[in-house]
Protein backbone atom coordinates (compact mmCIF):
# COMPACT_ATOMS: atom_id res chain seq x y z
CA UNK A 1 0.00 0.00 0.00
CA UNK A 2 1.29 3.36 -0.76
CA UNK A 3 2.28 5.60 1.80
CA UNK A 4 -0.22 8.42 0.53
CA UNK A 5 -2.84 6.54 0.09
CA UNK A 6 -5.85 7.59 0.98
CA UNK A 7 -6.31 5.30 3.93
CA UNK A 8 -2.87 5.82 4.93
CA UNK A 9 -2.92 9.43 5.18
CA UNK A 10 -6.71 9.13 6.93
CA UNK A 11 -4.78 6.99 9.67
CA UNK A 12 -1.80 9.10 10.19
CA UNK A 13 -3.34 12.67 10.20
CA UNK A 14 -7.20 11.83 11.15
CA UNK A 15 -6.87 11.83 14.83
CA UNK A 16 -5.02 14.52 15.05
CA UNK A 17 -7.77 16.40 13.64
CA UNK A 18 -9.23 15.99 16.97
CA UNK A 19 -9.31 18.99 19.43
CA UNK A 20 -7.40 17.06 22.09
CA UNK A 21 -4.06 14.70 21.81
CA UNK A 22 -4.97 11.65 19.68
CA UNK A 23 -4.20 9.28 22.55
CA UNK A 24 -5.12 8.93 26.07
CA UNK A 25 -3.87 11.26 28.74
CA UNK A 26 -0.75 9.78 30.35
CA UNK A 27 0.54 7.70 32.51
CA UNK A 28 -0.50 10.08 35.58
CA UNK A 29 -4.06 10.67 34.25
CA UNK A 30 -3.32 14.42 34.72
CA UNK A 31 -3.62 17.53 32.94
CA UNK A 32 -0.22 18.03 33.26
CA UNK A 33 0.71 14.83 31.62
CA UNK A 34 0.72 12.76 28.15
CA UNK A 35 3.13 10.54 26.30
CA UNK A 36 5.00 12.30 24.79
CA UNK A 37 6.32 14.27 28.29
CA UNK A 38 6.39 11.06 30.80
CA UNK A 39 9.35 9.41 31.57
CA UNK A 40 10.91 7.24 29.13
CA UNK A 41 10.43 3.81 29.52
CA UNK A 42 13.74 2.00 30.51
CA UNK A 43 13.50 -0.39 27.42
CA UNK A 44 13.94 3.39 25.26
CA UNK A 45 16.51 4.47 27.36
CA UNK A 46 19.20 3.24 24.53
CA UNK A 47 21.60 5.98 24.33
CA UNK A 48 25.44 5.00 25.42
CA UNK A 49 28.14 7.29 25.22
CA UNK A 50 29.29 6.62 21.65
CA UNK A 51 25.88 7.56 20.90
CA UNK A 52 26.31 11.27 22.72
CA UNK A 53 29.67 11.76 20.88
CA UNK A 54 28.30 11.21 17.76
CA UNK A 55 25.20 13.03 18.28
CA UNK A 56 28.02 15.99 19.45
CA UNK A 57 29.92 15.48 16.50
CA UNK A 58 26.48 15.89 13.90
CA UNK A 59 25.38 18.67 16.16
CA UNK A 60 28.72 20.76 16.33
CA UNK A 61 30.10 20.33 12.95
CA UNK A 62 27.10 22.09 11.48
CA UNK A 63 27.22 25.54 9.50
CA UNK A 64 25.89 27.46 12.80
CA UNK A 65 29.32 26.89 14.05
CA UNK A 66 30.80 28.08 10.50
CA UNK A 67 29.00 31.17 11.14
CA UNK A 68 29.89 31.79 14.87
CA UNK A 69 33.11 31.60 14.55
CA UNK A 70 33.72 33.62 11.48
CA UNK A 71 31.65 36.66 13.53
CA UNK A 72 34.04 36.57 16.29
CA UNK A 73 37.00 36.74 13.69
CA UNK A 74 34.68 39.61 12.54
CA UNK A 75 35.33 41.53 16.13
CA UNK A 76 38.55 41.91 14.47
CA UNK A 77 40.83 38.60 16.00
CA UNK A 78 43.31 36.17 13.83
CA UNK A 79 43.20 32.45 14.25
CA UNK A 80 46.14 32.59 17.69
CA UNK A 81 43.10 34.91 19.43
CA UNK A 82 39.89 32.83 18.08
CA UNK A 83 41.07 29.42 19.21
CA UNK A 84 41.41 29.95 22.40
CA UNK A 85 38.00 31.61 22.65
CA UNK A 86 36.39 28.90 21.09
CA UNK A 87 38.34 26.03 23.35
CA UNK A 88 37.35 28.13 26.67
CA UNK A 89 33.66 29.24 25.79
CA UNK A 90 32.82 25.66 24.87
CA UNK A 91 34.79 24.41 27.96
CA UNK A 92 32.42 26.51 30.20
CA UNK A 93 29.22 25.65 28.19
CA UNK A 94 30.16 21.65 28.64
CA UNK A 95 30.36 22.17 32.13
CA UNK A 96 26.29 23.25 32.62
CA UNK A 97 25.51 21.18 29.66
CA UNK A 98 26.77 18.22 31.51
CA UNK A 99 24.79 19.31 34.65
CA UNK A 100 21.53 19.95 32.93
CA UNK A 101 21.76 16.48 30.62
CA UNK A 102 22.26 14.54 34.05
CA UNK A 103 18.99 16.02 35.33
CA UNK A 104 17.02 14.52 32.67
CA UNK A 105 19.04 11.12 32.33
CA UNK A 106 18.58 10.93 36.52
CA UNK A 107 14.59 10.91 35.83
CA UNK A 108 14.27 10.66 31.78
CA UNK A 109 11.91 13.27 31.28
CA UNK A 110 12.31 16.54 29.44
CA UNK A 111 13.37 20.13 30.16
CA UNK A 112 9.48 21.00 30.32
CA UNK A 113 8.67 18.21 33.24
CA UNK A 114 12.10 18.84 35.00
CA UNK A 115 11.68 22.87 34.86
CA UNK A 116 7.96 22.13 37.11
CA UNK A 117 10.20 21.37 39.89
CA UNK A 118 12.28 24.96 39.97
CA UNK A 119 9.97 27.46 38.90
CA UNK A 120 6.35 25.57 40.22
CA UNK A 121 3.82 23.73 37.58
CA UNK A 122 2.22 26.92 36.44
CA UNK A 123 5.70 28.94 36.85
CA UNK A 124 7.11 26.94 34.39
CA UNK A 125 5.54 28.32 31.40
CA UNK A 126 7.30 31.58 31.49
CA UNK A 127 10.54 29.56 31.13
CA UNK A 128 9.29 27.38 28.67
CA UNK A 129 8.45 30.33 26.61
CA UNK A 130 11.91 31.55 26.97
CA UNK A 131 13.53 28.75 25.78
CA UNK A 132 10.61 28.32 22.85
CA UNK A 133 11.36 31.74 21.11
CA UNK A 134 14.94 30.69 20.96
CA UNK A 135 14.28 27.59 19.33
CA UNK A 136 11.89 29.04 17.07
CA UNK A 137 14.29 31.79 15.94
CA UNK A 138 17.36 28.56 15.59
CA UNK A 139 14.70 26.37 13.87
CA UNK A 140 14.03 29.84 11.22
CA UNK A 141 17.26 30.83 11.30
CA UNK A 142 18.85 27.30 10.12
CA UNK A 143 15.94 27.42 7.53
CA UNK A 144 17.27 30.19 5.54
CA UNK A 145 20.59 28.63 5.51
CA UNK A 146 19.86 25.27 4.15
CA UNK A 147 17.74 27.00 1.38
CA UNK A 148 20.79 28.46 0.44
CA UNK A 149 23.03 25.32 0.57
CA UNK A 150 20.19 23.52 -1.55
CA UNK A 151 20.49 26.41 -3.99
CA UNK A 152 24.25 25.59 -4.47
CA UNK A 153 23.75 21.73 -5.16
CA UNK A 154 21.26 23.32 -8.05
CA UNK A 155 23.23 25.31 -9.57
CA UNK A 156 26.10 22.71 -9.66
CA UNK A 157 23.90 20.25 -11.36
CA UNK A 158 21.63 23.00 -13.04
CA UNK A 159 24.33 25.83 -14.03
CA UNK A 160 21.85 27.92 -15.79
CA UNK A 161 20.19 27.67 -12.20
CA UNK A 162 22.11 30.86 -11.21
CA UNK A 163 20.61 33.25 -13.58
CA UNK A 164 18.14 33.69 -11.13
CA UNK A 165 18.42 37.60 -9.58
CA UNK A 166 20.62 38.27 -6.61
CA UNK A 167 20.79 34.38 -5.92
CA UNK A 168 20.27 33.42 -1.79
CA UNK A 169 23.74 32.11 -1.54
CA UNK A 170 24.99 35.78 -2.19
CA UNK A 171 23.11 37.85 0.41
CA UNK A 172 20.75 35.58 2.15
CA UNK A 173 17.45 37.78 0.82
CA UNK A 174 14.51 36.40 -0.57
CA UNK A 175 14.50 35.81 -4.64
CA UNK A 176 12.35 33.60 -6.82
CA UNK A 177 15.29 31.15 -6.57
CA UNK A 178 15.45 31.49 -2.72
CA UNK A 179 11.97 31.05 -1.88
CA UNK A 180 12.23 28.24 -4.16
CA UNK A 181 14.65 26.49 -2.29
CA UNK A 182 13.38 27.36 0.86
CA UNK A 183 10.66 25.85 0.49
CA UNK A 184 12.09 22.63 -0.99
CA UNK A 185 14.49 21.68 1.95
CA UNK A 186 11.29 23.15 4.28
CA UNK A 187 9.10 20.18 2.99
CA UNK A 188 12.22 17.52 3.53
CA UNK A 189 12.69 19.10 7.12
CA UNK A 190 9.37 18.98 8.25
CA UNK A 191 8.94 15.55 6.97
CA UNK A 192 11.90 14.18 8.75
CA UNK A 193 11.01 16.43 11.97
CA UNK A 194 8.19 14.64 12.51
CA UNK A 195 9.76 11.34 12.68
CA UNK A 196 10.45 10.28 16.32
CA UNK A 197 13.62 11.24 17.63
CA UNK A 198 14.89 7.96 18.31
CA UNK A 199 14.63 6.95 15.09
CA UNK A 200 16.53 9.96 14.27
CA UNK A 201 19.70 8.13 15.33
CA UNK A 202 20.60 6.97 12.07
CA UNK A 203 20.57 10.63 10.82
CA UNK A 204 23.28 11.65 14.00
CA UNK A 205 25.35 8.72 12.87
CA UNK A 206 24.75 9.40 9.14
CA UNK A 207 25.86 12.83 9.72
CA UNK A 208 28.71 11.69 11.59
CA UNK A 209 30.30 9.93 9.17
CA UNK A 210 29.43 12.69 5.84
CA UNK A 211 30.12 16.03 7.87
CA UNK A 212 33.65 15.69 9.53
CA UNK A 213 35.48 14.45 7.02
CA UNK A 214 33.79 17.45 4.36
CA UNK A 215 35.18 19.72 7.13
CA UNK A 216 38.66 17.97 6.97
CA UNK A 217 38.40 18.30 3.09
CA UNK A 218 37.69 22.55 3.61
CA UNK A 219 40.46 22.94 6.35
CA UNK A 220 42.72 21.19 3.81
CA UNK A 221 41.83 23.18 0.76
CA UNK A 222 42.20 26.28 2.99
CA UNK A 223 46.19 25.77 4.28
CA UNK A 224 46.87 24.67 0.61
CA UNK A 225 45.79 27.65 -1.28
CA UNK A 226 46.91 30.40 0.96
CA UNK A 227 50.24 28.39 1.83
CA UNK A 228 49.78 28.13 5.49
CA UNK A 229 46.87 29.49 6.43
CA UNK A 230 46.80 33.34 5.19
CA UNK A 231 46.61 36.94 6.95
CA UNK A 232 43.55 36.24 9.17
CA UNK A 233 45.52 33.07 10.65
CA UNK A 234 49.36 34.50 10.49
CA UNK A 235 48.43 38.55 10.42
CA UNK A 236 47.52 40.44 13.44
CA UNK A 237 44.40 41.55 14.89
CA UNK A 238 42.66 44.71 14.36
CA UNK A 239 39.71 44.93 16.73
CA UNK A 240 36.86 46.60 14.50
CA UNK A 241 34.54 47.60 17.50
CA UNK A 242 33.94 51.64 18.10
CA UNK A 243 33.50 51.80 22.13
CA UNK A 244 35.00 48.31 23.13
CA UNK A 245 39.20 47.07 23.42
CA UNK A 246 41.13 44.45 23.22
CA UNK A 247 39.80 42.69 26.90
CA UNK A 248 35.81 43.35 26.09
CA UNK A 249 35.97 42.31 22.31
CA UNK A 250 37.35 39.04 23.37
CA UNK A 251 34.82 38.71 26.16
CA UNK A 252 32.26 39.35 23.44
CA UNK A 253 33.47 36.34 21.31
CA UNK A 254 33.60 34.56 24.32
CA UNK A 255 29.65 35.26 24.65
CA UNK A 256 29.02 34.46 21.42
CA UNK A 257 30.75 30.95 21.62
CA UNK A 258 29.20 29.81 24.59
CA UNK A 259 25.67 31.47 23.17
CA UNK A 260 25.43 29.02 20.05
CA UNK A 261 25.32 26.45 22.95
CA UNK A 262 23.73 27.76 25.89
CA UNK A 263 20.62 26.76 24.36
CA UNK A 264 21.68 23.01 24.92
CA UNK A 265 22.37 24.13 28.67
CA UNK A 266 18.51 23.77 28.98
CA UNK A 267 18.03 21.64 26.35
CA UNK A 268 20.32 18.60 26.94
CA UNK A 269 17.59 17.14 29.56
CA UNK A 270 15.14 16.36 26.57
CA UNK A 271 18.15 14.08 24.96
CA UNK A 272 19.73 12.95 28.27
CA UNK A 273 16.78 11.36 28.94
CA UNK A 274 17.31 8.49 26.07
CA UNK A 275 20.56 7.46 28.59
CA UNK A 276 21.07 4.18 29.58
CA UNK A 277 23.46 4.90 32.38
CA UNK A 278 22.80 8.49 33.24
CA UNK A 279 24.98 10.18 31.89
CA UNK A 280 27.74 8.14 33.99
CA UNK A 281 31.33 9.19 33.36
CA UNK A 282 33.16 12.47 32.18
CA UNK A 283 32.87 11.66 28.10
CA UNK A 284 30.36 14.26 28.06
CA UNK A 285 32.18 16.84 29.57
CA UNK A 286 35.10 16.66 27.06
CA UNK A 287 33.14 16.45 24.00
CA UNK A 288 32.44 20.28 23.53
CA UNK A 289 35.51 22.01 23.67
CA UNK A 290 37.09 18.71 21.63
CA UNK A 291 35.01 18.30 19.04
CA UNK A 292 34.20 22.20 18.87
CA UNK A 293 37.57 23.58 19.02
CA UNK A 294 39.09 21.07 15.95
CA UNK A 295 36.23 21.81 14.00
CA UNK A 296 36.30 25.66 14.51
CA UNK A 297 39.87 25.40 13.00
CA UNK A 298 37.83 24.52 9.61
CA UNK A 299 35.82 27.85 9.57
CA UNK A 300 38.64 29.57 10.63
CA UNK A 301 40.85 28.53 7.77
CA UNK A 302 38.30 29.02 5.48
CA UNK A 303 37.44 32.32 6.04
CA UNK A 304 41.19 33.46 5.95
CA UNK A 305 40.74 31.75 2.46
CA UNK A 306 38.17 33.81 1.19
CA UNK A 307 39.71 36.60 2.27
CA UNK A 308 43.27 35.95 0.86
CA UNK A 309 41.34 34.81 -2.94
CA UNK A 310 38.81 37.22 -3.46
CA UNK A 311 39.98 39.71 -1.23
CA UNK A 312 36.67 40.66 1.31
CA UNK A 313 35.65 38.94 5.00
CA UNK A 314 33.19 37.16 3.98
CA UNK A 315 31.82 35.03 7.39
CA UNK A 316 28.83 33.68 5.47
CA UNK A 317 29.74 30.25 4.36
CA UNK A 318 27.03 29.87 1.46
CA UNK A 319 28.34 32.90 -0.16
CA UNK A 320 32.38 31.01 0.16
CA UNK A 321 31.06 28.30 -1.57
CA UNK A 322 29.23 29.98 -4.15
CA UNK A 323 32.99 31.00 -5.34
CA UNK A 324 34.11 27.63 -6.32
CA UNK A 325 35.18 26.98 -9.43
CA UNK A 326 34.74 23.17 -9.16
CA UNK A 327 30.94 22.00 -9.42
CA UNK A 328 31.21 18.78 -7.74
CA UNK A 329 33.25 20.47 -4.91
CA UNK A 330 30.44 23.12 -4.97
CA UNK A 331 27.09 20.19 -4.75
CA UNK A 332 29.01 17.70 -2.33
CA UNK A 333 30.62 20.76 -0.01
CA UNK A 334 26.88 22.04 -0.16
CA UNK A 335 25.00 18.91 0.14
CA UNK A 336 26.89 18.02 3.37
CA UNK A 337 26.44 21.25 4.76
CA UNK A 338 22.62 20.91 4.27
CA UNK A 339 22.49 17.47 5.49
CA UNK A 340 24.44 18.98 8.98
CA UNK A 341 22.02 21.47 9.16
CA UNK A 342 19.03 18.99 8.66
CA UNK A 343 20.47 17.41 11.88
CA UNK A 344 21.44 20.69 13.94
CA UNK A 345 17.69 22.24 12.94
CA UNK A 346 16.13 19.38 14.69
CA UNK A 347 18.42 18.73 18.12
CA UNK A 348 18.74 22.74 18.48
CA UNK A 349 15.49 23.81 17.55
CA UNK A 350 12.53 21.45 16.12
CA UNK A 351 12.32 18.84 19.07
CA UNK A 352 12.99 21.38 21.93
CA UNK A 353 10.57 23.28 20.76
CA UNK A 354 8.17 20.46 20.41
CA UNK A 355 8.33 19.35 24.22
CA UNK A 356 8.00 23.45 25.22
CA UNK A 357 4.84 23.68 23.63
CA UNK A 358 4.11 20.29 24.97
CA UNK A 359 4.31 21.04 28.56
CA UNK A 360 2.84 24.03 28.35
CA UNK A 361 -1.00 22.03 27.44
CA UNK A 362 -0.46 18.23 27.40
CA UNK A 363 -3.78 17.55 27.29
CA UNK A 364 -4.35 19.61 23.33
CA UNK A 365 -0.71 19.65 21.82
CA UNK A 366 1.97 16.73 21.39
CA UNK A 367 4.84 16.45 19.56
CA UNK A 368 3.80 16.04 16.45
CA UNK A 369 1.71 19.13 16.47
CA UNK A 370 3.97 21.72 17.71
CA UNK A 371 6.33 20.28 15.13
CA UNK A 372 3.71 21.13 12.49
CA UNK A 373 3.54 24.67 13.89
CA UNK A 374 7.31 25.43 14.42
CA UNK A 375 7.18 24.44 10.43
CA UNK A 376 5.03 26.89 9.66
CA UNK A 377 6.84 29.43 11.56
CA UNK A 378 10.16 28.72 9.39
CA UNK A 379 8.51 30.36 6.92
CA UNK A 380 6.29 32.93 7.81
CA UNK A 381 9.10 34.69 10.35
CA UNK A 382 11.35 35.87 7.63
CA UNK A 383 14.63 35.05 9.20
CA UNK A 384 16.81 36.24 6.44
CA UNK A 385 16.84 39.92 8.54
CA UNK A 386 18.45 38.56 11.04
CA UNK A 387 21.39 36.00 8.75
CA UNK A 388 21.91 39.20 6.16
CA UNK A 389 25.10 40.15 8.15
CA UNK A 390 27.44 39.18 11.31
CA UNK A 391 26.18 41.89 13.10
CA UNK A 392 22.67 40.70 13.40
CA UNK A 393 23.94 37.55 13.87
CA UNK A 394 26.33 38.65 17.08
CA UNK A 395 23.06 40.26 18.25
CA UNK A 396 20.58 37.97 18.54
CA UNK A 397 23.63 34.82 19.71
CA UNK A 398 24.51 37.31 22.65
CA UNK A 399 20.71 38.34 22.83
CA UNK A 400 19.53 35.43 24.06
CA UNK A 401 22.58 34.50 26.00
CA UNK A 402 21.69 36.83 28.37
CA UNK A 403 18.26 34.85 29.03
CA UNK A 404 20.08 31.37 28.93
CA UNK A 405 22.57 32.11 31.33
CA UNK A 406 20.09 33.11 34.22
CA UNK A 407 17.59 30.40 33.43
CA UNK A 408 20.31 27.58 33.42
CA UNK A 409 21.93 29.39 37.03
CA UNK A 410 19.10 29.27 38.63
CA UNK A 411 18.01 25.07 37.52
CA UNK A 412 21.68 23.87 38.51
CA UNK A 413 21.07 25.89 41.95
CA UNK A 414 17.83 24.32 42.90
CA UNK A 415 18.34 20.33 41.14
CA UNK A 416 22.38 20.29 42.77
CA UNK A 417 22.49 22.59 45.59
CA UNK A 418 19.13 23.32 47.28
CA UNK A 419 17.33 19.73 46.21
CA UNK A 420 19.92 17.84 45.87
CA UNK A 421 19.32 15.81 43.12
CA UNK A 422 16.59 14.63 45.43
CA UNK A 423 12.97 15.03 43.10
CA UNK A 424 9.80 13.32 43.30
CA UNK A 425 8.97 11.86 39.44
CA UNK A 426 5.44 11.16 40.67
CA UNK A 427 4.88 14.80 41.94
CA UNK A 428 6.12 16.17 38.54
CA UNK A 429 2.90 15.57 37.22
CA UNK A 430 0.53 16.56 40.59
CA UNK A 431 -1.69 19.31 40.73
CA UNK A 432 -1.10 21.08 43.88
CA UNK A 433 1.60 18.57 44.70
CA UNK A 434 5.05 19.50 46.30
CA UNK A 435 5.89 21.53 43.34
CA UNK A 436 2.84 23.50 43.42
CA UNK A 437 4.63 25.96 45.46
CA UNK A 438 2.45 29.51 46.07
CA UNK A 439 -0.04 29.32 43.10
CA UNK A 440 1.69 27.25 41.04
CA UNK A 441 4.57 29.81 41.25
CA UNK A 442 8.05 29.36 42.58
CA UNK A 443 8.42 33.55 43.40
CA UNK A 444 12.32 32.48 44.53
CA UNK A 445 13.36 31.38 41.16
CA UNK A 446 11.34 33.79 39.25
CA UNK A 447 13.42 36.82 41.65
CA UNK A 448 16.68 34.92 41.14
CA UNK A 449 15.76 34.84 37.78
CA UNK A 450 15.41 38.54 37.00
CA UNK A 451 18.00 39.42 39.21
CA UNK A 452 20.33 37.85 36.62
CA UNK A 453 18.76 39.28 33.84
CA UNK A 454 17.87 42.86 34.21
CA UNK A 455 21.22 44.08 34.52
CA UNK A 456 22.07 43.05 31.07
CA UNK A 457 19.14 44.83 29.60
CA UNK A 458 20.88 48.59 28.75
CA UNK A 459 24.00 46.53 27.22
CA UNK A 460 21.20 44.24 25.08
CA UNK A 461 19.73 47.37 23.61
CA UNK A 462 23.05 48.72 22.94
CA UNK A 463 23.90 45.69 21.15
CA UNK A 464 21.37 46.34 18.88
CA UNK A 465 21.88 50.18 18.44
CA UNK A 466 25.46 50.51 18.94
CA UNK A 467 25.16 54.67 19.19
CA UNK A 468 23.02 54.26 22.14
CA UNK A 469 24.43 55.98 24.86
CA UNK A 470 24.01 53.58 28.51
CA UNK A 471 26.72 54.46 30.23
CA UNK A 472 29.36 51.56 31.12
CA UNK A 473 26.80 48.98 31.71
CA UNK A 474 27.24 47.81 28.28
CA UNK A 475 30.62 46.10 29.73
CA UNK A 476 28.69 43.81 31.91
CA UNK A 477 27.00 42.73 28.60
CA UNK A 478 30.28 41.55 26.95
CA UNK A 479 29.63 38.35 29.22
CA UNK A 480 26.04 38.35 29.79
CA UNK A 481 25.38 34.21 30.03
CA UNK A 482 28.71 33.99 32.55
CA UNK A 483 27.18 37.00 34.75
CA UNK A 484 23.50 35.85 34.37
CA UNK A 485 24.40 32.31 35.30
CA UNK A 486 26.24 33.04 38.32
CA UNK A 487 24.31 36.01 39.68
CA UNK A 488 20.60 33.84 39.25
CA UNK A 489 22.79 30.87 41.31
CA UNK A 490 24.08 32.91 43.87
CA UNK A 491 20.47 34.90 44.13
CA UNK A 492 18.67 31.57 44.39
CA UNK A 493 20.92 30.00 46.71
CA UNK A 494 20.50 32.82 49.21
CA UNK A 495 16.80 33.38 49.26
CA UNK A 496 16.18 29.43 49.35
CA UNK A 497 18.93 28.79 52.34
CA UNK A 498 18.36 32.29 54.27
CA UNK A 499 15.35 34.15 53.31
CA UNK A 500 12.34 31.65 52.47
CA UNK A 501 13.40 27.74 52.45
CA UNK A 502 11.17 25.77 50.57
CA UNK A 503 10.59 23.25 52.53
CA UNK A 504 7.78 20.95 50.79
CA UNK A 505 9.67 20.26 47.70
CA UNK A 506 12.73 19.72 49.54
CA UNK A 507 12.50 15.48 50.34
CA UNK A 508 14.76 13.08 52.18
CA UNK A 509 14.65 9.94 49.82
CA UNK A 510 14.06 10.49 45.78
CA UNK A 511 11.03 8.77 43.69
CA UNK A 512 12.80 7.34 40.34
CA UNK A 513 10.76 6.62 37.12
CA UNK A 514 10.67 2.49 36.68
CA UNK A 515 14.17 1.20 36.13
CA UNK A 516 14.86 -1.80 33.71
CA UNK A 517 14.40 -5.15 36.10
CA UNK A 518 11.38 -3.36 37.87
CA UNK A 519 8.15 -5.43 38.11
CA UNK A 520 5.43 -2.92 37.59
CA UNK A 521 1.89 -3.79 37.10
CA UNK A 522 0.82 -3.24 32.97
CA UNK A 523 0.32 -0.08 32.00
CA UNK A 524 -3.43 1.41 31.93
CA UNK A 525 -3.08 2.78 28.52
CA UNK A 526 -1.33 -0.26 26.73
CA UNK A 527 -3.79 -0.80 23.88
CA UNK A 528 -4.71 0.68 20.02
CA UNK A 529 -2.83 0.23 16.62
CA UNK A 530 -0.88 3.55 16.72
CA UNK A 531 3.12 4.42 18.04
CA UNK A 532 3.54 7.16 20.38
CA UNK A 533 6.01 9.75 18.66
CA UNK A 534 8.78 9.62 21.57
CA UNK A 535 8.24 6.28 23.17
CA UNK A 536 7.13 3.91 20.14
CA UNK A 537 4.43 2.56 22.67
CA UNK A 538 1.13 1.79 21.35
CA UNK A 539 -1.25 5.05 21.61
CA UNK A 540 -5.18 4.49 22.53
CA UNK A 541 -7.32 6.06 19.73
CA UNK A 542 -9.81 8.73 20.97
CA UNK A 543 -12.79 8.27 22.01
Amino acid sequence: MSILSPSRLKAKVGPHLHLRVPFESGKYASRWSNRDLDPIPPEKRTWGAIDYWAYWTSDMLAPPLASTVSSVMSLGFTARETIPIVFFGFLICSVVITLTGKMGATYAVPFPVIVRSVFGMYGSFPAICIRAFVALMWTAILTVQAGAYLQLCLEAIWPSFIHFPNHLAANAGVTSAGLLCIFLYWFAQTALAIMPIEKLRVLFWVKGVIVPPTFLALFLWAVIVTKGGGELVTGKMHITSTYMNTAYSALTGLNVIIGLFSSMAVNMPDFGRFSKNRLSGYNQYFALPIIGTLGALTPIFVTSANSHLWGTFEWYMPAIIANFDSRAAKFFVSFSFMLATIGNQVAAGTYPFSNDITGMAPKYINIFRATMFISIFCIVSTPWNIVKNAAGLLAFLSGYSCLMGPLAGTMVCDYYIIKKRKLDIDQLYTDRGIYWYSHGFNWRAFVAFVVGFAPLLPGFAKSIKPTLNVGGAWKIYTFAWTFGFFISMLVHYVICTYVSVPKESIIEEAVYPPQLGDVSPPSEFMDSGKEDYVTGEKEVSPV
